[in-house]
């Protein structure tokens, strides 16, 4: 939600200067993004940032670099814990990282995703899981896949007070039902795509990822929609993007999904750094005279 030059000064406040001092004089400090932000986000056309995040110190780049919200995702199957799908990580998995997230940040929104298997049965198991992120976690919001089947447990997480982020379209929990990784909401589907959207939404989420799906179908979501749309693969016209960082920074090894744009090589930079020091150890550069005590 970078500095916009609307106009309504007054109700944009919070969003073009999140960074804003209760005084001119004193030194900014940084100001907390909150749902309401994502809303006015919204209304005035100003893009939302999302990274996920799962330690303190990218939590910590990311959140001073000025990213609106951090997911702590169940990617960290596949970049964390070297799962090859989201489907077995656990709640108790999710809890320590989200902690060190959430530690680390002093502006940016921490959203917890809700692993497969903590919600699909009901209302109750739902908001236990939420609880838990709130409470062992100190999340800021949750996030959980599913548009029309899961607007119960979204009402019954936000009747209790915790804000939710939706997921719909390409649903990596559910990828084994929809046959892989499939685009969604061609055809047929963009009816059902829209229901879900409209289903979260009534339900009481304050935003709706949208991953996978064609960019004609996201942009008429994301105009029927009063709620953020964020996109994952899901083309401009939406009201924010979200990506995993392993994907952007070039961490990832192997296929990278098409709508991935790679901003940097991290792999290849860490990898010529730790050859560097390897060789260095080898020929006895390292440590030098400048590296030890006396």
């Amino acid at each position: 939600m970078p500095e916009s030059a609307t106009p309504d000064a007054a109700n944009a406040v919070e969003v073009q200067n999140p960074y804003a001092s209760a005084t001119p004089s004193a030194a900014p400090g940084p100001k907390r993004v909150r749902t309401r932000h994502f809303q006015n986000a919204k209304q005035q056309g100003i893009p939302i940032t999302g990274l996920t995040s799962y330690d303190m110190m990218t939590a910590q780049i990311f959140d001073q670099a000025g990213i609106d919200f951090l997911l702590v995702g169940d990617s960290a199957g596949n970049n964390v814990f070297g799962y090859e799908t989201t489907l077995p990580v656990t709640v108790d998995e999710l809890i320590p990282l989200t902690r060190a997230v959430a530690r680390a940040v002093t502006r940016a929104l921490v959203v917890a995703d809700m692993p497969f298997g903590t919600y699909e049965t009901g209302p109750s198991e739902a908001l236990h899981t939420a609880v838990r992120f709130m409470k062992e976690a100190q999340a800021h919001a949750v996030k959980l896949e599913g548009g029309v089947r899961s607007r119960k447990q979204i009402s019954r997480i936000v009747s209790a007070g915790i804000p939710v982020m939706a997921h719909i379209g390409f649903t990596p929990q559910s990828e084994h039902g929809l046959g892989g990784h499939m685009i969604q909401g061609r055809g047929a589907g963009a009816e059902q795509l829209i229901k879900d959207a409209l289903a979260v939404q009534d339900a009481g989420a304050f935003a709706v990822v949208l991953e996978m799906v064609p960019s004609g179908i996201a942009a008429q979501v994301t105009e029927r929609l009063e709620i953020p749309t964020i996109g994952v693969g899901a083309g401009p016209d939406v009201d924010g993007q979200l990506m995993v960082w392993t994907d952007f920074a070039g961490m990832t090894q192997g296929r990278v999904p098409r709508f991935v744009r790679q901003y940097a090589n991290m792999r290849s930079v860490l990898t010529d750094a730790v050859q560097a020091f390897k060789g260095d150890v080898e020929s006895g550069a390292y440590p030098g005279p400048e590296h030890s005590y006396e």
